[in-house]
């Protein structure tokens, strides 16, 4: 997932791209308004992190310039103006969400992944290789063998492939996966995972779910 901020502080700036990165989202900046504009227009990005007050031109202007061209990818103003009128303003201009400065970065993530969530309908297979998940049926089949996986397996399972291509940190699995607090110093992701690979009847010559030493996972196409 490709993540444009468009903020003209240096040090928020680097906050958000350093924790962005670290959470797997490939991240570009832009320090004004127009450069902000040009590289939203000139780019395919998942997601834009837009500041109000900026040089150049504003972000009020950018969004709405944006908004004439692409209507589709999702716009969330972070900002210090925080009156009932500018929420209504940003909204109106195009943006999906509004953010007050100071924010929580944990809040901010969150209001990524909502934005970023499939529509409900949507994306309901989900495949690796010959492996074909069904969000809408509950099944998991490889090739014409169905595979009978437990309610946490599935949900592994479909976390990876929801993220496909992209390193998926042990900490974001537990708290997408399992309860939010639960132990991080546990080995019950290799557990689930080893049986998860078992029961998907791969190979060590079939690296479809690899094991990143130290960091987590990652389901990529082999």
């Amino acid at each position: 997932m490709k993540i444009l901020i468009v903020e003209d502080e240096p040090g928020i700036a680097s906050f958000l791209k350093q924790g962005l990165e670290e959470e797997s989202y490939i991240v570009q900046v832009a320090f004004d308004g127009f450069q902000g504009l040009e590289m939203a227009l000139s780019n395919n990005y998942d997601l834009i992190l837009l500041d109000w007050m900026l040089p150049g031109m504003n972000g009020l202007e950018v969004c709405s310039r944006y908004r004439e061209i692409n209507k589709q990818t999702p716009v969330i103003f972070l900002t210090a103006k925080d009156t009932v009128n500018d929420t209504i303003s940003g909204l109106k201009s195009g943006a999906n969400d509004y953010i007050k400065k100071p924010f929580h970065f944990e809040e901010l993530l969150e209001r990524i992944r909502v934005q970023l969530r499939p529509v409900s309908g949507d994306h309901e297979l989900f495949t690796l290789g010959d492996i074909v998940l069904n969000i809408s049926t509950h099944q998991v089949r490889r090739g014409n063998r169905e595979i009978q996986l437990t309610q946490k397996e599935f949900a592994l399972l479909e976390y990876l492939l929801r993220h496909k291509g992209e390193v998926c940190r042990r900490s974001r699995i537990i708290e997408s996966v399992w309860d939010i607090h639960f132990d991080y110093s546990t080995s019950v992701i290799d557990v689930f995972m080893n049986s998860l690979r078992k029961k998907l009847g791969l190979t060590k010559n079939e690296e479809y779910i690899q094991t990143i030493r130290g960091i987590g996972y990652i389901a990529k196409e082999i």
